[in-house]
């Protein structure tokens, strides 16, 4: 387990157009700058536990959140002072996360932890609530988590990542869109999906040596190499298939002499099917075909995203412009995180969104028809 911290609204390095004349310009971000915290934990399996997100604030609040809220469905949520755990949050995450989430088939398998030295990880209370539950903490050594810890090695770059992506397409359609807390979730929630698959966090258990196993694996890493030139190719080694002049001639004007053209509409597709069965069946023509069926495809692929865009953008800013009333989200007394259900009830409670049995428009009392009792005669 590990834990890492997102600006709110800080989006990626990008190209920008601006003039000439000025030395420097300033690009917009769409958003605020507060800090907000995550604990992630992943296992060797490839596999990866509920999140926990950590806002700065005194309480968590249910404006913060988009009104469909079943994509985090399992996600924990807390506040604190400053944004970032707490001694009480650690141990909190400890038997309302990682406990419930890793319960082994067999009581007395024993689990192990590997976690960094930070402070929160080292009071009584975490140690002892890791002890009762056959829990083994293994800390990594001080200055190591760059080599040792997998969230590093391959989870948490991909995840910042995706997430200043998913920002700058919410900033590229609509520039008056505010990313706040509402469209954090909902920003994060998608950059999460593709940055913790199951590729890359076996990816960074396999990299760090922990699993499998390899001593070999951190020491020969390149973070603790010196760096070493890469040799240059011979100035006369050229590749291959570039090589031969006469066969790239004769790839042109295969191609060149057949009509082909990216068709946009079925019957287009159609027409140059019964033009390729009519032709030779040459390996040339058909690759050039295939290029250009696919390359149909890609645009209307493009068209249907740039569409899907736009209605995001769009529903964003319809979300962003609506006036929400402020109300804290009731947690339970033994509960230090907000889950979804307490979110929903307070989402409820503001009249934001309806309940349940009001958007089903059924009663649970029986109309009069169904009620009567019908005496034969």
């Amino acid at each position: 387990m590990d834990e890492t911290g997102i600006l709110e609204g800080r989006g990626s390095n990008g190209l920008i157009l601006g003039s000439s004349e000025t030395r420097s310009i300033r690009k917009k971000q769409p958003g605020s700058r507060a800090w907000i915290s995550l604990i992630e934990c992943i296992s060797a399996t490839g596999k990866a536990l509920p999140p926990l997100v950590i806002y700065k604030g005194k309480t968590v609040q249910q404006q913060w959140f988009p009104l469909d809220l079943t994509p985090y469905e399992s996600w924990k949520f807390t506040a604190t002072e400053n944004g970032w755990t707490s001694d009480s949050t650690a141990v909190k995450w400890l038997t309302e996360v990682f406990i419930p989430s890793t319960q082994p088939g067999d009581p007395s398998e024993v689990r192990l932890l590997i976690l960094d030295g930070h402070g929160s990880h080292e009071t009584t209370d975490f140690m002892y609530t890791c002890f009762r539950n056959k829990i083994h903490l293994l800390f990594l050594p001080a200055h190591t988590s760059h080599v040792l810890q997998p969230l590093d090695q391959s989870v948490f770059g991909p995840l910042k990542a995706a997430y200043k992506k998913e920002l700058g397409l919410l900033a590229e359609w609509d520039a008056g869109t505010v990313v706040g807390k509402r469209n954090f979730v909902i920003c994060y929630g998608k950059a999460r999906k593709a940055a913790l698959t199951s590729k890359n966090i076996i990816s960074g258990w396999k990299w760090t040596g922990l699993w499998p196993v390899s001593m070999a694996r951190p020491l020969m890493s390149p973070l603790l190499l010196e760096n070493t030139s890469t040799p240059a190719k011979p100035a006369g080694q050229v590749c291959k298939g570039l090589s031969d002049g006469k066969a790239s001639e004769k790839w042109a004007a295969d191609t060149s002499a057949v009509p082909w053209s990216t068709p946009k509409k079925r019957d287009e597709l159609q027409d140059q099917f019964s033009l390729f069965s009519k032709l030779d069946n040459d390996e040339h023509t058909q690759r050039l075909l295939f290029r250009k069926v696919q390359k149909g495809f890609d645009e209307k692929a493009y068209q249907l995203a740039v569409a899907q865009r736009k209605i995001e953008a769009l529903q964003a800013e319809v979300d962003a412009s609506r006036a929400r009333k402020r109300k804290k989200v009731r947690m339970s007394p033994n509960s230090k995180f907000a889950d979804i259900e307490a979110i929903r009830r307070a989402q409820i409670e503001a009249g934001e969104l309806e309940s349940r049995t009001d958007e089903s428009g059924e009663s649970e009392n029986p109309s009069d028809s169904e009620s009567c009792i019908v005496v034969a005669s």
